[in-house]
């Protein structure tokens, strides 16, 4: 992990921290599972840590907010059917925000294997964008 990244993490309280990187975890995993990803790296969007693939999908972006200190988003580009993709799958499993984000709560769980779906339509979008 690049110094400018690991400070980001770094920086969050100790129990988002945490987190976050058992989420950064979640999300590698699924990056590097799958042949069809051509994932990219990670690099800082915003100032938050955000994974790209090279062509084969769209961009993720986790970050945690101390104005909402209970819970830590994921966002895809809002300019996607992704997140309409996502309320059809799974319509009462996550929290949507609008058009790219999905709100998830601390210290209370969330279900793994659906978020992980998730994340690899969001990493090969650009592969099924006809299809959703």
């Amino acid at each position: 992990m690049k110094n400018d990244i690991s400070e980001v993490y770094n920086n969050y309280p100790k129990h988002v921290k945490s987190e976050a990187l058992e989420l950064r975890d979640i999300i590698l995993k699924v990056a590097i599972r799958d042949d069809e990803i051509d994932y990219g790296g990670e690099v800082l969007k915003w100032g938050e840590p955000t994974f790209v693939t090279k062509t084969s999908g769209s961009t993720l972006r986790l970050a945690w907010k101390a104005d909402r200190p209970n819970s830590i988003s994921l966002f895809v580009n809002c300019r996607t059917k992704l997140m309409a993709a996502f309320k059809q799958m799974y319509p009462i499993d996550f929290e949507y925000i609008g058009s790219r984000e999905i709100r998830l709560p601390l210290g209370r769980g969330y279900p793994i294997l659906k978020l992980e779906k998730c994340i690899e339509l969001t990493f090969k979008y650009n592969l099924l964008k006809n299809l959703l």
